[in-house]
């Protein structure tokens, strides 16, 4: 019976026996070298910097980013506003369609571009008006699209002004760290935040 214990025991504890870890450290040989420490200068703060560059994404979308060398930026600000007004152009064009042709049926008229060729009109009098109302939505929403990019474009340039004076270097680390429980075999997460002081 003891035998048999045994056996049962070394064989629901071997897996943790393989889960050690080899030694990985590192056996340094000092050998006399002298090595130079170097002295890193800080850019001075300039306190001004996030204003001017919010002040010049104010005046011209993009130029703050260009300001903060973050060039690739630029097009993503230039796409979204233009987006914007792209469509804001195209709907007020589709409104004044549908509102002029609207116009004409209610004066009588049956040639309007919807009218169609025969008796009866391709799109009826309720549903040009139903296209009126979103088409001027749409326009409306184009016009809050465009107002947004541009004003991200200045908190942009502002908070990267803000954030381009920080110090930013491997004293402070923020890693995962995935290791495999040995005596149930799940995985556990752990976030580790290390600091250095030298």
């Amino acid at each position: 019976m003891g035998n048999k214990l045994f056996y049962i025991f070394i064989f629901l504890f071997a897996n943790s026996l393989f889960a050690q870890k080899s030694d990985t450290l590192t056996v340094v040989e000092e050998n006399g070298l002298i090595i130079k420490e170097t002295v890193l200068e800080k850019e001075p703060y300039n306190p001004l910097a996030p204003a001017k560059a919010a002040f010049y994404s104010a005046v011209l979308p993009g130029l703050g980013q260009a300001y903060n060398k973050k060039y690739w930026k630029i097009p993503i600000i230039y796409a979204g506003i233009g987006a914007g007004i792209y469509f804001y152009s195209t709907n007020n064009k589709d409104y004044n369609r549908f509102r002029d042709a609207y116009k004409r049926r209610l004066a009588g008229f049956t040639d309007d571009e919807f009218w169609g060729n025969g008796d009866t009109p391709i799109i009826s009098t309720d549903r040009l008006v139903d296209a009126q109302k979103s088409s001027q939505k749409d326009k409306d929403l184009s016009v809050v699209v465009a107002v947004v990019f541009y004003l991200l474009n200045i908190i942009d340039a502002n908070v990267d002004a803000h954030l381009r004076q920080f110090n930013v270097n491997n004293d402070l680390s923020l890693k995962p760290n995935f290791e495999i429980n040995p005596f149930d075999s799940k995985a556990n997460y752990t976030l580790t935040l290390k600091y250095q002081i030298k």
